[in-house]
């Protein structure tokens, strides 16, 4: 019993801390420094494997999946506010690399391999954000063209600038266009959903109606503890949809890849 205590404990003391330091933040900068060490601390977190054995216990739990849910929000919000703070430094040579891009960046490399990216590939990233590492990352280890769509009008901006800077803008380009109208969308040869995008199974029933069969849709999400930093991927597939691998491992999200019916793969 005394683990549920530890694990609730440590919940709502993530969440009050980085709910705080979204305040903080709006009066100072500064405090970005601060939410860089708490992010980075919730994804130590989520990977600890003392944790893991507490959710692997008491995860079920309603307290838990309550305070579980309110500081996955939370995090959200600071990780979209801390990207933003960062594309920004990076753009005035300021930017301090954080625990969350430098794990990303590893996650980004093995995806590219596993997937077989490479220069004849076009990507869709969707859930791109205001500091594109996926985009930024296949782009410049591969020479892949790839576009990146957000609803968030600012981080699309940002992103640009961002690739500009980074001198790939060339091959990366940036969207808020609707997938179904997205030209891009129906040529892609590679399709990555952001842990980030809570509505994935709305995302993959839309992409289902124009995505080619040799299409490889990678999902990335976090289910267990890992759901306290990522949206969760129930998968709930139809018939519409073929599972060829799901990666679960040491990063702070898994994967599951998927391609639509029609062909073996």
């Amino acid at each position: 019993m005394k683990e549920r205590y530890e694990l609730l404990l440590s919940l709502k003391s993530l969440d009050y801390e980085i709910s705080e330091l979204l305040q903080y933040v709006k009066e100072c900068k500064e405090c970005f420094g601060i939410l860089h060490q708490k992010l980075d601390l919730l994804c130590q977190f989520i990977l600890s494997e003392e944790n893991i054995q507490k959710w692997n216990e008491w995860g079920e739990d309603k307290e838990i999946q309550c305070y579980c849910e309110q500081l996955r929000e939370t995090a959200v919000q600071a990780l979209c506010d801390m990207e933003k703070y960062q594309s920004l430094c990076t753009y005035h040579s300021q930017f301090d690399m954080s625990e969350y891009i430098d794990q990303l960046s590893v996650s980004v490399r093995k995806e590219m391999d596993e997937l077989h990216i490479n220069q004849e590939s076009k990507v869709l990233f969707i859930g791109s954000g205001a500091f594109p590492t996926t985009a930024l990352t296949i782009a410049k280890e591969t020479g892949a063209h790839v576009m990146g769509v957000d609803i968030d009008g600012e981080a699309i901006q940002l992103a640009r600038k961002l690739t500009e800077l980074s001198g790939l803008h060339s091959t990366v380009k940036f969207s808020s266009e609707e997938l179904h109208t997205l030209a891009y969308a129906k040529e892609a040869t590679h399709i990555i959903i952001a842990s980030l995008v809570q509505n994935k199974m709305e995302v993959l029933n839309c992409l289902k109606d124009f995505v080619q069969p040799a299409t490889s849709v990678i999902v990335r999400y976090g289910n267990g503890l890992k759901s306290v930093f990522n949206y969760p991927f129930k998968n709930e597939l139809s018939n519409e949809w073929i599972q060829t691998k799901t990666r679960e491992n040491e990063a702070i999200y898994d994967t599951i890849i998927l391609n639509k019916a029609g062909i073996c793969v």
